[in-house]
């Protein structure tokens, strides 16, 4: 009933804000303040971090060994983060990072750990993020004992939805996401004909059910879509020591079985 309930009340949330952006003035000025908020807390609970092994179709984006599969964000080739004992850890400063490859709609599994040492708090302690196609993105961040915006908390998917709770690993210790993202789609006009949907997994426990996309995450204003094809995942540098091992991804939209392909009978 709980998980009912901060469903509803951030569906009307979403309703109320683009409601409002309907009526604004279009050269309102936002600001970050506008698309935040503190309540209803998702309940903290226990959960044990569900580490996962690729599966044989996997693409294996980190197995800890090098940088192979990505490059910063900003087309540089080498990338500037540092990798130790099989896990890639974030150099503050240095800019995100993004796959070679592209992809669609996908299964995402990754492992990642805020720093031991607790330094700052709110959205300064243990920030990054995953996005999926550079633009959808799926918050990392400190969020053992450590208040925020709700909507900007690990596991939410930024600005848009709160997870349904917070199993949050302690600070150094490790934690799992298991993301199903489907991709949206457009015509041939770059018309939205069906948005992006999330479903996270979030140290074995469901915090978004299949919750649909408003449009790019963004940390002013409010989301829109524009029309894009497949893309890098990206993670993020946003200033703090956040590591990640255990990149793996499996390419849905390439399944015969995904979607309406099957050969369903006549009735």
């Amino acid at each position: 009933m709980r998980a009912y309930t901060l469903t509803l009340f951030f569906l009307v949330f979403l309703f109320a804000i683009s409601a409002c952006a309907q009526e604004v003035d279009e050269e309102r000025e936002w600001v970050p303040e506008d698309t935040e908020f503190y309540e209803p807390v998702p309940p903290v609970i226990e959960a044990q971090p569900a580490f996962l092994e690729p599966p044989s179709d996997a693409i294996i984006l980190f197995d800890g060994t090098d940088f192979s599969n990505w490059k910063m964000l900003n087309g540089d080739e080498d990338v500037e983060w540092t990798i130790e004992d099989g896990v890639m850890t974030v150099t503050p400063g240095s800019g995100d990072i993004v796959t070679r490859d592209n992809f669609g709609t996908v299964q995402l599994y990754v492992e990642w750990r805020a720093p031991a040492e607790i330094e700052g708090d709110g959205q300064g302690r243990g920030n990054s993020g995953v996005f999926l196609q550079r633009r959808y993105e799926v918050q990392v961040l400190d969020s053992y004992e450590n208040e925020t915006y709700v909507n900007g908390m690990a596991g939410s998917i930024y600005k848009q939805y709160v997870p349904l709770a917070n199993p949050a690993s302690p600070p150094g210790e490790w934690n799992t996401y298991n993301i199903i993202y489907e991709a949206p789609e457009f015509n041939e006009n770059d018309e939205l004909v069906t948005p992006a949907y999330f479903t996270v997994i979030w140290n074995g426990v469901l915090v978004q059910n299949r919750v649909e996309v408003k449009g790019n995450t963004v940390y002013i204003g409010l989301p829109e879509y524009s029309a894009h094809g497949d893309d890098g995942i990206r993670l993020q540098d946003h200033g703090d020591l956040v590591s990640f091992r255990n990149i793996w991804v499996r390419e849905l939209d390439n399944s015969p079985v995904w979607g309406d392909n099957l050969p369903w009978p006549e009735y």
